[in-house]
């Protein structure tokens, strides 16, 4: 059996439309064993497909192709989510914004407000709770089981 992938990657619920699954296809997001796909690409068992949703790449295996949407607990009848941990570790990167309000017209910031901003800068944690972690881990259907260092500052490191 077959099925059409931007049908395959709704129904299993990596998006939430098919539509956001047909521009994601079109847009160079997804691919099929290595290879760029269009909307229209068939697939089959044992297929390994690649979709990009924001700074995290999930990898999944077809199990049996599907065209019609499964309940959340019913996927893994019909994907095995092989997503590396490298990249499941993205989702716990920090999340921390925060704005500085100045009013229009007053021009560039004093040398005062400058040491402010900075000082600001330099005493923000980008440590995320776990719990938050744990919540958008979740919505992304990952039980967050697999150890996490929270102490590893590797990212730092890199840079």
């Amino acid at each position: 059996m077959e099925t059409r992938i931007d049908k395959y990657l709704w129904s299993i619920r990596v998006f939430k439309t098919r539509t956001e699954a047909t521009e994601a296809c079109k847009g160079g997001k997804v691919r099929v064993n290595g290879a760029d796909v269009k909307p229209s690409r068939m697939i089959k068992a044992g297929d390994v497909i690649s979709a990009r949703k924001g700074a995290v790449t999930y990898t999944y295996r077809v199990i049996v192709p599907v065209e019609k949407r499964q309940g959340a607990k019913l996927v893994p009848q019909y994907a095995d989510n092989i997503t590396p941990q490298s990249e499941l570790d993205k989702l716990k990167a920090p999340v921390e914004t925060f704005f500085l309000r100045r009013d229009r017209g007053t021009g560039r910031p004093t040398k005062k407000e400058r040491r402010q901003m900075d000082s600001l800068w330099d005493n923000l944690s980008f440590d995320v709770p776990d719990d938050v972690a744990d919540s958008i881990a979740a919505e992304f259907g990952f039980d967050g089981s697999d150890d996490y260092d929270d102490d590893s500052d590797d990212f730092l490191d890199e840079a």
